[in-house]
């Protein structure tokens, strides 16, 4: 649901040179966090300057005052809350076993009403208990925001609800999960087209503030956010640049796992991939709930917010974050002659579950437990972090983005393609790429699974090549079905004798397939799906490294299950 400059919900309608399946982002990441889980104000203060200062990353509008979003993910404030609590007439239970979540709401107080009764009855539906709504304090004036942005904005309130006795954290969040998913789609749904209806976050363990801002107006409009007893031992960034899109309060990052700088230019194909999966899923965890959490991406998200939907279930499901972040974003483990046969082998059994999402991309995501950040194959998207002898991590897409005296830096570097730069509160250590990709590919067999019941064109026998057509009868067919001598020339000699597609610049400018009134090959109906974004172009050494057109064909399984049968494919 994207609330727009105009006011109304959703992406306008294709029309002209704008298309809305191009949204894409371009934007600045980066996260501040403390090694050992100690929490505090600093990391909050230290978050604030890191994204003020990537506030040339970010974009605004005709208005400088109006940003394209800006926000900023942290764990949840515990103490902070519980004063909070009080003051509102309730007591929070122990944390982990409470949730508060920032939401948008109508504007219009007859409908936020009704959708905040509407909320609290499906909250108990599912077994949680409601506990009450916060206004969220805000300085649109302190904080200059620009006339388009004021006029957009939702009304933000804060939602705290807690767990039923006896229920994990884990157990907690999946309702939390049901609950807002169900209450979020019925809801907007029935909304008019200039109201909104969206959960910024609703965890046990993060909360998120954010809004069509810029980063320097992001602390003055949430007073909260300079409150000191706001501490934190973690704070994800994100400067919003909205490339080829729209300007939106909900499409302002970090979204509830993960914040992201760059492009899923594969997301077509992700999106309809899910949608497929829809399907065949099915979760012990989930039980009889699982169709409340469809459909899994949620209508009108950008790349970002897709791949933050399939994340969020991954997670939810019974992966852990590393899993599944490896699962999605994995590194060109084809060509790649000197990774181990373990590594290799989880790679090709995911690639038979799930496609990957592809950037260019850089990836921030974390759970509360652990915080990490990771470069799509691509390598396509700066990012540099620095370890300090104060246990701080620092995290973005630039250097420089907080004055550190040199002499305090033990460990500074960049994110390389596919690797995962990995922060582990509840070991307290960061966690070294091939270490973490070790322990998830000796956890099973993929290997043996693979060589079990993978299927190759080599098992099955092939007839032999022979063509009933010859010479004058073969060059009447190829005419009757659109063969030129250019055809033949430029394009199948090379790929015959080179063993790859011919290369070429000059433009094409013959009459499209569909109004021609010459007879066509099939295949000049088709057209790749393209989207002029900010890609630099990539070389032919790089692209046999990087890239593969392989892929598995055949049924699918269930995606939550890891086991040997989801290897039968070919």
């Amino acid at each position: 649901m994207v609330n727009r400059l105009d006011g109304k919900i959703g992406f306008p309608d294709a029309v002209g040179l704008y298309d809305p399946t191009q949204e894409r982002d371009a934007c600045g990441v980066g996260f501040v966090a403390n090694i050992k889980g100690v929490a505090s104000h600093g990391i909050l203060a230290d978050a604030y300057h890191v994204n003020s200062r990537m506030d040339h990353r970010g974009g605004c509008g005709f208005e400088e005052n109006t940003g394209d979003g800006a926000g900023i993910l942290t764990a949840m404030p515990d103490a902070f809350f519980r004063t909070i609590a009080g003051q509102l007439g309730f007591e929070l239970p122990e944390a982990g076993s409470y949730s508060v979540g920032n939401l948008f709401l109508p504007r219009l107080e007859t409908l936020r009403v009704s959708c905040q009764e509407t909320i609290e009855q499906i909250v108990r539906d599912e077994g949680l208990t409601f506990l009450g709504w916060r206004a969220v304090p805000i300085a649109p004036d302190t904080a200059n925001i620009g006339p388009a942005a004021q006029a957009a904005m939702p009304f933000i309130a804060q939602l705290f609800l807690a767990s039923p006795t006896g229920d994990s954290e884990a157990e907690f969040a999946r309702k939390l999960y049901i609950a807002r998913k169900q209450f979020s789609g019925r809801l907007q749904a029935l909304m008019p087209d200039d109201q909104l209806v969206y959960a910024c976050s609703l965890s046990p363990r993060v909360i998120v503030y954010k809004g069509m801002l810029t980063p320097s107006q992001l602390f003055p409009f949430y007073p909260d956010l300079t409150n000191t007893d706001y501490e934190t031992h973690l704070a994800m960034v994100h400067s919003r640049f909205s490339t080829n899109t729209f300007p939106s309060w909900d499409r302002a990052q970090p979204n509830r796992y993960m914040s992201h700088n760059g492009e899923i230019n594969t997301l077509r194909g992700n999106q309809n991939w899910m949608t497929a999966r829809q399907g065949t899923v099915s979760s012990p965890l989930f039980g009889d709930n699982i169709e409340k959490i469809f459909p899994l991406v949620e209508p009108d998200c950008s790349d970002s917010g897709t791949f933050d939907n399939v994340l969020e279930f991954l997670l939810l499901s019974g992966r852990s974050l590393q899993e599944s972040i490896m699962m999605m974003i994995p590194e060109a483990w084809q060509a790649d002659a000197n990774m181990s046969p373990e590594k290799r082998a989880f790679y090709e059994y995911h690639s038979a579950l799930m496609e990957p999402w592809d950037g260019p991309a850089s990836i921030v995501f974390t759970d509360g437990h652990a915080i990490g950040a990771v470069l799509d194959r691509n390598g396509l998207r700066p990012s540099r972090y620095y370890v300090t002898t104060d246990d701080r991590v620092i995290m973005a897409s630039e250097v420089g983005v907080l004055p550190i005296d040199p002499k305090k830096v033990v460990q500074k570097g960049r994110l390389q393609p596919g690797k995962m730069f990995l922060l582990d509160f509840d070991a307290g250590r960061l966690v070294p790429d091939e270490e973490l990709k070790s322990i998830y590919s000796a956890q099973r067999p993929y290997g043996d699974w693979l060589a079990r019941q993978k299927l190759t064109l080599d098992h099955f026998e092939s007839a032999p090549a022979q063509s009933p057509y010859a010479g004058a009868a073969l060059q009447q067919r190829m005419r009757a079905f659109g063969y030129t001598t250019e055809t033949m020339q430029f394009m199948l000699k090379p790929m015959i004798t080179d063993l790859r597609d011919p290369l070429g610049s000059m433009g094409n400018d013959s009459a499209l397939a569909c109004l021609s009134d010459k007879s066509r090959i099939i295949y000049d109906y088709f057209k790749q799906l393209f989207a002029q974004v900010t890609n630099p172009a990539i070389d032919s050494i790089r692209e046999e490294v990087v890239m593969s057109l392989a892929c598995f064909i055949g049924p699918e399984g269930n995606l939550v299950e890891t086991t040997e049968s989801q290897a039968r494919r070919l």
